[in-house]
């Protein structure tokens, strides 16, 4: 008898696993050239576990984050920007050059910080940029190398004056 209830227990048990491992999703992305730098490191235990109403989603690559399905992801240590004409920003005490505004996607890469954070927020989404750029912006600065530049030109407010 004791063999027997040994052996539910066990069947039990996987058939637990099984069926919570079928719930969780990884997402796979490619981790950036310099995911290893120590600085991605201190960023990557800084992820939240939501972003507004997304909540945090696992991947499979070192120094990366994602949330929702996923609508935002997180890559540590891309190539720092060099000096531009793109529109760069302050939100949440971080500069933000903002890149690639297509139709589907906006990515933003940190500005005068190496390594560099980039982040890619899928379009058609019913999110408020600002809002999810600043939580993050928020969550992760602590852990950003410290900043060698800053964005000289300010992104104007709706009620026109500049943010910075």
């Amino acid at each position: 008898m004791p063999r027997f209830r040994l052996l539910a227990v066990i069947a039990g048990s996987l058939a637990l696993v099984t069926a919570l491992s079928g719930c969780s999703t990884t997402v796979h992305l490619e981790p950036a050239e310099d995911a290893n730098d120590p600085a991605c490191a201190e960023v990557s235990v800084l992820l939240p576990d939501a972003v507004g109403d997304l909540d945090r989603v696992w991947t499979d690559a070192q120094a990366t984050g994602a949330w929702g399905d996923p609508t935002l992801v997180l890559r540590c240590g891309v190539e720092p920007p060099a000096p531009s004409t793109d529109v760069c920003t302050t939100i949440g005490s971080v500069d933000w050059l903002v890149l690639d505004q297509e139709e589907e996607r906006q990515r933003l890469v940190t500005y005068g910080r190496d390594p560099a954070v980039e982040v890619i927020i899928r379009r058609g989404e019913e999110i408020d940029f600002r809002t999810v750029v600043e939580s993050l912006s928020t969550s992760i600065q602590s852990g950003l190398a410290p900043a060698t530049a800053r964005c000289t030109d300010r992104v104007p407010t709706e009620d026109g004056s500049d943010k910075g």
